[in-house]
């Protein structure tokens, strides 16, 4: 009855064990969008699995006794580790990528001198901190 639901879960947390090891060996690889559209299509599955089920009965958790209650509990188990994980190493990639932008901004603002003056209604001159002209290669 569950089965697909557990192979799917089981599939989900081995995808993000695999994307934690990989972030935290290299932080950049080109594996990254390839895992992160498995992880949407193995999501988008266990969710359909789940409403099929619950649309045959409503109750089907309750339903579920010995060898498919546990292999439920184990595969919802790991994939809360895994998520959990996953989600701590991903949260800090990006303060580090919003903190390395924020870095290369900020030197890029004082190479170039990007501060100018503009004369105001007052007749007093204000400084205007314009954005720093970056580029971004998208091919890292």
């Amino acid at each position: 009855m569950t089965a697909t639901l557990c192979d799917a879960m089981i599939s989900l947390a081995a995808l993000m064990e695999e994307e934690s090891e990989l972030l935290t060996s290299t932080p950049f690889t080109r594996d990254l969008p390839e895992i992160a559209n498995a992880k949407i299509r193995l999501a988008g599955r266990i969710e359909s699995e789940v409403a099929r089920l619950s649309r045959e009965a409503a109750d089907w958790t309750e339903k579920l006794v010995g060898e498919a209650r546990e292999a439920l509990t184990e595969a919802s188990l790991r994939l809360r580790d895994a998520s959990k994980v996953n989600a701590e190493i991903l949260t800090r990639q990006i303060e580090l990528s919003v903190d390395m932008m924020a870095a290369i901004n900020a030197e890029a603002k004082r190479l170039t001198g990007t501060k100018s003056q503009t004369y105001g209604a007052r007749g007093a001159l204000q400084g205007i901190d314009a954005p720093a002209p970056i580029s971004i290669n998208t091919k890292l």
